[in-house]
């Protein structure tokens, strides 16, 4: 396969072009894995990870698991369990 944009030779499954950087037309994208953060989180990564992931603002996301905390009190059981499922970066 080669770049559209330079014409060197690629890789078949290349996503951008080791040459000149220039995303390739038609390149499948892997959807986005669920992780937590290394930078940036407060407490495990929890909700900076799903904001990641969904391309939400990490502050609606900690404050709606606030309100979880607070009102339905499911918040704590349920960070807990994905502090274990998601992996680390």
């Amino acid at each position: 396969m080669y770049c559209n944009a330079c014409g060197k030779e690629i890789r078949e499954d290349a996503r951008v072009c080791s040459y000149c950087g220039i995303a390739v037309a038609g390149a499948a994208r892997s959807p986005a894995r669920l992780l937590r953060p290394r930078n940036g989180r407060w407490i495990a990564g929890v909700c900076l990870g799903l904001a990641r992931h969904f391309g939400w603002k990490v502050g609606v996301v900690r404050l709606v698991w606030l309100l979880l905390l607070l009102f339905a009190g499911t918040g704590v059981v349920a960070y807990v369990v994905l502090w274990i499922v998601m992996p680390s970066e």
